[in-house]
Protein backbone atom coordinates (compact mmCIF):
# COMPACT_ATOMS: atom_id res chain seq x y z
CA UNK A 1 0.00 0.00 0.00
CA UNK A 2 1.24 3.57 -0.41
CA UNK A 3 0.70 5.96 1.88
CA UNK A 4 0.99 9.94 1.90
CA UNK A 5 1.75 11.34 4.62
CA UNK A 6 0.59 14.70 5.59
CA UNK A 7 1.33 17.75 7.83
CA UNK A 8 -0.34 20.92 7.30
CA UNK A 9 0.99 24.00 9.09
CA UNK A 10 -0.94 27.70 9.00
CA UNK A 11 0.86 28.28 5.71
CA UNK A 12 2.53 25.38 4.83
CA UNK A 13 2.32 21.55 3.68
CA UNK A 14 4.85 18.94 3.61
CA UNK A 15 4.29 15.55 2.28
CA UNK A 16 5.75 11.92 1.35
CA UNK A 17 4.57 9.44 -0.36
CA UNK A 18 5.92 6.21 1.09
CA UNK A 19 5.64 2.20 -0.57
CA UNK A 20 4.84 0.47 2.74
CA UNK A 21 5.71 -2.73 0.96
CA UNK A 22 9.25 -1.64 1.60
CA UNK A 23 9.12 1.08 3.61
CA UNK A 24 10.69 3.41 0.89
CA UNK A 25 9.92 6.98 0.15
CA UNK A 26 8.68 7.65 -3.63
CA UNK A 27 8.48 11.72 -3.12
CA UNK A 28 8.26 13.82 -0.56
CA UNK A 29 8.11 17.82 -0.79
CA UNK A 30 6.65 20.79 0.71
CA UNK A 31 3.72 23.54 -0.24
CA UNK A 32 5.11 27.05 1.53
CA UNK A 33 3.24 30.56 1.68
CA UNK A 34 -0.28 28.78 1.33
CA UNK A 35 -2.33 31.76 1.24
CA UNK A 36 0.14 34.09 0.88
CA UNK A 37 1.82 36.25 -2.33
CA UNK A 38 4.71 34.32 -4.11
CA UNK A 39 3.22 30.43 -3.09
CA UNK A 40 5.82 27.62 -3.55
CA UNK A 41 5.45 23.73 -4.64
CA UNK A 42 8.97 21.86 -4.04
CA UNK A 43 8.56 18.25 -5.03
CA UNK A 44 11.10 16.03 -4.56
CA UNK A 45 10.83 12.32 -6.26
CA UNK A 46 13.33 9.80 -5.80
CA UNK A 47 15.82 9.14 -8.11
CA UNK A 48 14.59 11.86 -9.93
CA UNK A 49 15.06 15.46 -10.62
CA UNK A 50 13.60 18.33 -8.05
CA UNK A 51 10.66 20.14 -9.46
CA UNK A 52 9.66 23.52 -8.51
CA UNK A 53 6.63 25.48 -8.98
CA UNK A 54 5.58 29.02 -8.26
CA UNK A 55 1.91 29.52 -8.33
CA UNK A 56 -1.20 30.54 -6.54
CA UNK A 57 -2.23 28.83 -3.55
CA UNK A 58 -5.33 30.34 -1.81
CA UNK A 59 -5.81 27.67 0.43
CA UNK A 60 -4.79 24.03 1.69
CA UNK A 61 -7.45 22.58 -0.82
CA UNK A 62 -5.66 23.83 -3.77
CA UNK A 63 -2.35 22.54 -2.48
CA UNK A 64 -3.34 19.42 -2.05
CA UNK A 65 -4.47 19.25 -5.39
CA UNK A 66 -1.61 20.81 -6.75
CA UNK A 67 0.45 17.98 -4.60
CA UNK A 68 -1.73 15.61 -6.37
CA UNK A 69 -0.89 16.90 -10.02
CA UNK A 70 2.76 16.73 -8.87
CA UNK A 71 2.80 13.21 -7.55
CA UNK A 72 1.09 11.92 -10.22
CA UNK A 73 2.88 14.16 -13.35
CA UNK A 74 4.00 12.04 -16.56
CA UNK A 75 7.47 13.38 -16.06
CA UNK A 76 8.40 13.94 -12.20
CA UNK A 77 5.73 11.81 -10.66
CA UNK A 78 5.99 8.74 -9.16
CA UNK A 79 1.98 6.94 -9.50
CA UNK A 80 -0.25 6.97 -12.54
CA UNK A 81 -2.87 8.41 -10.66
CA UNK A 82 -4.04 9.45 -7.12
CA UNK A 83 -5.79 6.10 -6.99
CA UNK A 84 -3.15 4.03 -6.55
CA UNK A 85 -2.85 6.20 -2.23
CA UNK A 86 -4.40 3.45 -0.32
CA UNK A 87 -4.79 6.12 2.59
CA UNK A 88 -3.39 9.73 4.08
CA UNK A 89 -2.18 9.98 7.34
CA UNK A 90 -1.85 13.34 8.83
CA UNK A 91 0.11 14.74 11.64
CA UNK A 92 -1.96 16.12 14.38
CA UNK A 93 -0.55 18.21 17.23
CA UNK A 94 -3.30 17.82 20.31
CA UNK A 95 -6.03 15.45 21.10
CA UNK A 96 -6.60 16.66 24.37
CA UNK A 97 -7.52 14.15 26.67
CA UNK A 98 -10.37 12.37 24.64
CA UNK A 99 -8.18 10.84 21.85
CA UNK A 100 -5.14 9.28 23.23
CA UNK A 101 -4.38 7.06 20.04
CA UNK A 102 -4.25 7.05 16.53
CA UNK A 103 -7.27 6.74 14.93
CA UNK A 104 -9.69 6.85 11.66
CA UNK A 105 -10.95 10.18 11.08
CA UNK A 106 -14.59 10.64 11.55
CA UNK A 107 -17.25 13.26 12.47
CA UNK A 108 -16.34 12.76 15.82
CA UNK A 109 -12.17 12.94 15.42
CA UNK A 110 -12.79 16.03 13.86
CA UNK A 111 -14.88 17.22 16.91
CA UNK A 112 -12.35 16.48 19.26
CA UNK A 113 -9.93 18.49 17.11
CA UNK A 114 -11.93 21.48 16.60
CA UNK A 115 -12.12 21.48 20.43
CA UNK A 116 -8.57 21.48 20.90
CA UNK A 117 -7.81 24.80 18.92
CA UNK A 118 -7.24 26.49 22.32
CA UNK A 119 -5.09 24.05 23.61
CA UNK A 120 -3.00 24.55 20.19
CA UNK A 121 -3.89 27.37 18.77
CA UNK A 122 -1.07 27.65 15.55
CA UNK A 123 -1.32 23.57 14.62
CA UNK A 124 -4.81 22.05 15.31
CA UNK A 125 -6.68 24.62 12.90
CA UNK A 126 -4.11 24.28 10.12
CA UNK A 127 -4.05 20.15 10.83
CA UNK A 128 -8.27 19.65 10.40
CA UNK A 129 -7.98 22.20 7.47
CA UNK A 130 -5.51 19.41 6.05
CA UNK A 131 -7.70 16.51 6.53
CA UNK A 132 -10.57 18.13 5.39
CA UNK A 133 -8.89 19.38 2.08
CA UNK A 134 -7.71 15.81 1.23
CA UNK A 135 -11.53 15.01 2.34
CA UNK A 136 -12.67 16.84 -1.07
CA UNK A 137 -9.54 15.92 -3.24
CA UNK A 138 -9.74 12.09 -2.57
CA UNK A 139 -13.40 10.80 -1.40
CA UNK A 140 -13.26 8.03 -0.22
CA UNK A 141 -9.85 7.23 0.82
CA UNK A 142 -9.34 6.85 4.69
CA UNK A 143 -7.88 9.98 6.74
CA UNK A 144 -6.07 8.89 9.95
CA UNK A 145 -5.11 11.41 12.70
CA UNK A 146 -1.66 10.97 14.24
CA UNK A 147 -1.47 12.86 17.66
CA UNK A 148 2.03 14.42 18.81
CA UNK A 149 0.96 13.91 22.06
CA UNK A 150 -0.02 10.04 21.98
CA UNK A 151 3.10 9.06 23.47
CA UNK A 152 3.03 11.52 26.73
CA UNK A 153 -0.90 9.68 27.36
CA UNK A 154 1.31 6.72 28.50
CA UNK A 155 2.20 8.84 31.72
CA UNK A 156 0.75 8.21 34.98
CA UNK A 157 -0.88 10.73 37.02
CA UNK A 158 1.82 11.16 39.02
CA UNK A 159 3.89 12.60 36.22
CA UNK A 160 1.15 14.14 34.16
CA UNK A 161 -1.02 16.20 36.90
CA UNK A 162 -0.25 19.36 38.34
CA UNK A 163 -0.85 20.21 41.46
CA UNK A 164 -3.77 22.57 41.02
CA UNK A 165 -7.34 22.10 41.79
CA UNK A 166 -9.29 19.63 40.26
CA UNK A 167 -11.75 21.62 38.62
CA UNK A 168 -8.73 22.80 35.87
CA UNK A 169 -7.87 19.52 35.30
CA UNK A 170 -11.51 17.72 34.68
CA UNK A 171 -12.82 21.05 32.69
CA UNK A 172 -10.32 22.30 30.97
CA UNK A 173 -7.82 19.28 30.50
CA UNK A 174 -4.87 21.24 32.12
CA UNK A 175 -2.54 18.44 32.66
CA UNK A 176 1.10 17.44 30.91
CA UNK A 177 0.49 16.26 27.57
CA UNK A 178 4.12 16.24 26.41
CA UNK A 179 4.89 17.08 22.52
CA UNK A 180 7.56 15.49 20.07
CA UNK A 181 5.62 12.37 20.69
CA UNK A 182 5.59 10.71 17.36
CA UNK A 183 9.38 10.96 17.27
CA UNK A 184 9.53 9.70 20.74
CA UNK A 185 7.80 6.67 20.14
CA UNK A 186 9.47 6.39 16.84
CA UNK A 187 13.21 6.50 18.40
CA UNK A 188 12.43 4.43 21.38
CA UNK A 189 10.98 1.68 19.85
CA UNK A 190 13.66 1.86 17.15
CA UNK A 191 16.26 1.70 20.33
CA UNK A 192 14.48 -1.60 21.96
CA UNK A 193 15.73 -3.51 18.72
CA UNK A 194 18.85 -1.47 17.29
CA UNK A 195 20.77 -1.72 21.00
CA UNK A 196 19.22 -5.55 21.93
CA UNK A 197 17.28 -3.88 24.80
CA UNK A 198 14.18 -6.55 25.04
CA UNK A 199 10.60 -5.77 25.67
CA UNK A 200 11.33 -3.71 29.20
CA UNK A 201 14.29 -1.99 27.96
CA UNK A 202 14.75 1.28 29.73
CA UNK A 203 15.32 4.24 27.51
CA UNK A 204 15.75 8.16 28.03
CA UNK A 205 15.05 9.78 24.02
CA UNK A 206 16.49 13.11 23.79
CA UNK A 207 14.79 15.08 21.17
CA UNK A 208 16.66 18.26 20.32
CA UNK A 209 15.64 20.32 17.67
CA UNK A 210 14.49 23.68 17.20
CA UNK A 211 12.07 22.80 19.36
CA UNK A 212 13.33 20.26 22.27
CA UNK A 213 12.24 17.60 24.81
CA UNK A 214 13.52 14.43 27.14
CA UNK A 215 11.45 11.33 27.67
CA UNK A 216 11.81 8.32 29.53
CA UNK A 217 10.26 5.22 28.67
CA UNK A 218 9.91 1.88 29.79
CA UNK A 219 9.21 -0.82 26.68
CA UNK A 220 8.54 1.90 24.41
CA UNK A 221 5.85 3.32 27.07
CA UNK A 222 6.12 6.94 28.29
CA UNK A 223 6.87 7.21 31.90
CA UNK A 224 7.69 10.88 31.77
CA UNK A 225 8.43 13.56 29.45
CA UNK A 226 9.27 17.16 29.55
CA UNK A 227 7.14 19.05 27.58
CA UNK A 228 3.69 19.91 29.27
CA UNK A 229 0.25 21.48 28.53
CA UNK A 230 2.01 23.42 26.14
CA UNK A 231 5.78 22.98 24.31
CA UNK A 232 6.68 25.97 26.49
CA UNK A 233 7.63 23.72 29.52
CA UNK A 234 10.86 21.81 29.93
CA UNK A 235 14.19 22.04 27.85
CA UNK A 236 15.80 25.75 27.03
CA UNK A 237 15.13 25.73 23.43
CA UNK A 238 15.84 27.62 19.91
CA UNK A 239 12.89 30.64 20.80
CA UNK A 240 11.90 28.87 24.04
CA UNK A 241 12.38 30.01 27.41
CA UNK A 242 11.69 25.84 28.58
CA UNK A 243 11.44 25.78 32.90
CA UNK A 244 10.36 29.76 34.36
CA UNK A 245 8.77 30.23 37.59
CA UNK A 246 4.84 30.87 36.58
CA UNK A 247 5.05 34.33 38.70
CA UNK A 248 7.80 35.59 35.83
CA UNK A 249 4.38 35.77 33.46
CA UNK A 250 3.02 37.98 35.95
CA UNK A 251 6.11 40.25 36.28
CA UNK A 252 7.00 41.22 33.18
CA UNK A 253 3.31 41.53 31.95
CA UNK A 254 2.68 43.64 35.40
CA UNK A 255 6.23 45.44 34.60
CA UNK A 256 5.77 46.17 30.23
CA UNK A 257 1.98 47.10 30.81
CA UNK A 258 1.30 44.22 28.29
CA UNK A 259 -1.14 41.07 28.33
CA UNK A 260 -0.15 37.91 28.65
CA UNK A 261 -0.33 37.05 25.51
CA UNK A 262 2.15 39.59 24.83
CA UNK A 263 4.45 37.40 27.34
CA UNK A 264 4.27 34.44 26.39
CA UNK A 265 5.13 35.22 23.26
CA UNK A 266 8.23 36.94 24.42
CA UNK A 267 8.35 33.33 26.03
CA UNK A 268 7.96 31.32 23.07
CA UNK A 269 9.57 33.10 20.16
CA UNK A 270 12.36 35.58 21.57
CA UNK A 271 13.66 33.73 24.37
CA UNK A 272 15.82 30.20 24.83
CA UNK A 273 19.18 30.50 23.01
CA UNK A 274 18.38 32.86 20.93
CA UNK A 275 18.10 35.36 24.02
CA UNK A 276 21.02 34.05 25.84
CA UNK A 277 23.31 34.10 23.29
CA UNK A 278 22.67 36.79 21.93
CA UNK A 279 23.53 35.78 18.51
CA UNK A 280 20.55 33.28 17.12
CA UNK A 281 18.86 30.08 18.03
CA UNK A 282 20.65 28.08 15.76
CA UNK A 283 23.32 25.71 16.87
CA UNK A 284 25.15 26.07 14.13
CA UNK A 285 25.71 29.79 14.61
CA UNK A 286 26.05 29.48 18.23
CA UNK A 287 29.22 27.11 17.94
CA UNK A 288 31.02 29.31 15.37
CA UNK A 289 30.39 31.79 17.88
CA UNK A 290 31.97 29.66 20.89
CA UNK A 291 34.92 28.71 18.46
CA UNK A 292 35.24 32.81 18.30
CA UNK A 293 35.18 32.98 22.28
CA UNK A 294 32.02 34.68 22.47
CA UNK A 295 31.14 34.60 26.10
CA UNK A 296 27.74 34.75 26.15
CA UNK A 297 27.19 32.30 23.48
CA UNK A 298 29.63 30.24 25.46
CA UNK A 299 27.31 30.70 28.95
CA UNK A 300 24.08 29.71 26.56
CA UNK A 301 25.42 26.49 25.49
CA UNK A 302 26.67 26.02 29.12
CA UNK A 303 22.85 26.16 30.18
CA UNK A 304 21.41 24.63 27.52
CA UNK A 305 23.22 21.17 28.30
CA UNK A 306 23.08 22.24 32.17
CA UNK A 307 19.03 21.92 31.98
CA UNK A 308 19.45 18.54 29.68
CA UNK A 309 21.64 17.07 32.33
CA UNK A 310 19.46 17.62 35.18
CA UNK A 311 16.36 16.36 32.99
CA UNK A 312 18.72 13.18 32.05
CA UNK A 313 19.48 13.10 35.68
CA UNK A 314 15.99 12.98 37.16
CA UNK A 315 14.67 10.24 34.36
CA UNK A 316 17.30 7.94 35.05
CA UNK A 317 16.54 8.35 39.03
CA UNK A 318 12.88 7.79 37.97
CA UNK A 319 13.91 4.59 35.43
CA UNK A 320 15.96 3.56 38.25
CA UNK A 321 18.60 3.27 36.05
CA UNK A 322 18.33 3.53 32.41
CA UNK A 323 19.53 0.58 29.66
CA UNK A 324 20.18 3.45 27.16
CA UNK A 325 20.36 7.27 26.25
CA UNK A 326 19.65 8.16 22.68
CA UNK A 327 20.00 11.64 20.96
CA UNK A 328 17.69 12.67 17.29
CA UNK A 329 16.67 15.36 15.78
CA UNK A 330 18.69 18.27 13.99
CA UNK A 331 20.69 18.97 17.22
CA UNK A 332 20.59 15.16 18.46
CA UNK A 333 21.74 13.91 15.40
CA UNK A 334 24.73 16.28 13.98
CA UNK A 335 25.65 18.18 17.37
CA UNK A 336 29.17 16.70 18.37
CA UNK A 337 29.68 19.74 20.82
CA UNK A 338 26.22 18.64 22.48
CA UNK A 339 26.87 14.91 23.05
CA UNK A 340 30.20 14.66 23.88
CA UNK A 341 29.32 18.22 26.83
CA UNK A 342 26.49 15.82 28.12
CA UNK A 343 27.92 12.59 28.41
CA UNK A 344 30.84 14.31 30.08
CA UNK A 345 28.54 14.89 32.79
CA UNK A 346 27.76 11.85 33.15
CA UNK A 347 30.86 10.13 33.79
CA UNK A 348 30.75 9.92 37.02
CA UNK A 349 27.50 7.31 36.72
CA UNK A 350 30.29 5.11 33.80
CA UNK A 351 29.45 6.05 31.07
CA UNK A 352 31.89 6.36 28.51
CA UNK A 353 32.14 7.27 24.51
CA UNK A 354 34.31 6.95 21.48
CA UNK A 355 35.33 10.75 21.19
CA UNK A 356 36.15 9.41 17.01
CA UNK A 357 32.40 7.91 16.68
CA UNK A 358 30.84 11.09 18.03
CA UNK A 359 32.74 13.38 16.14
CA UNK A 360 31.90 11.54 13.23
CA UNK A 361 28.26 10.93 13.97
CA UNK A 362 26.05 13.12 11.68
CA UNK A 363 22.63 12.11 11.10
CA UNK A 364 22.94 8.35 11.15
CA UNK A 365 22.29 5.34 13.33
CA UNK A 366 25.34 4.55 15.44
CA UNK A 367 26.37 3.43 18.64
CA UNK A 368 28.64 6.01 20.51
CA UNK A 369 29.37 4.46 23.78
CA UNK A 370 32.46 2.07 24.77
CA UNK A 371 32.06 -1.72 25.37
CA UNK A 372 32.53 -1.03 29.25
CA UNK A 373 30.15 1.96 29.43
CA UNK A 374 27.43 1.72 32.22
CA UNK A 375 24.76 2.90 30.23
CA UNK A 376 24.67 2.97 26.41
CA UNK A 377 24.84 5.62 24.27
CA UNK A 378 23.86 6.27 20.61
CA UNK A 379 22.23 8.55 17.72
CA UNK A 380 19.22 7.46 15.66
CA UNK A 381 17.69 9.39 13.28
CA UNK A 382 14.05 10.00 13.68
CA UNK A 383 11.33 9.48 11.41
CA UNK A 384 7.92 11.02 12.01
CA UNK A 385 7.00 10.14 8.45
CA UNK A 386 7.29 6.80 8.43
CA UNK A 387 5.68 6.44 12.08
CA UNK A 388 2.67 8.44 11.05
CA UNK A 389 2.64 5.66 7.83
CA UNK A 390 2.80 2.39 10.13
CA UNK A 391 0.15 4.29 12.46
CA UNK A 392 -1.68 4.33 9.41
CA UNK A 393 -1.60 0.96 7.60
CA UNK A 394 -2.39 -0.59 10.90
CA UNK A 395 -5.13 1.26 11.30
CA UNK A 396 -6.70 0.95 7.37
Amino acid sequence: MKILVMNCGSSSLKYQLIDMENESVLAKGLCERIGINGSKLTHKPTGKDRFELETEMKDHGRAVELVLEALSDPEHGVIASPDEIGAIGHRVLHGGKTLTKSCVVDAHVKDVIRECFDLGPLHNPANLIGIEACEKAMPGKKNVAVFDTSFGMGMEPKAYRYAIPDKYYDEYGVRRYGFHGTSHDFVSHEALKYLNLGEKGKVIVCHLGNGASVSASVGGVCVDTSMGLTPLEGLIMGTRSGDTDPAVVQYITNKEGWTVDDTLNVLNKKSGMLALSGVSSDFRDIEAAIGEGNEKAIMAMDAYVHRLVKYIGAYNTILKGADAIVFTAGVGENGPMVRRMVCEYLEFLGVKIDEEKNKSAFGKQIVLSTDDSTIKIAVIPTNEELAIARDTLKLV
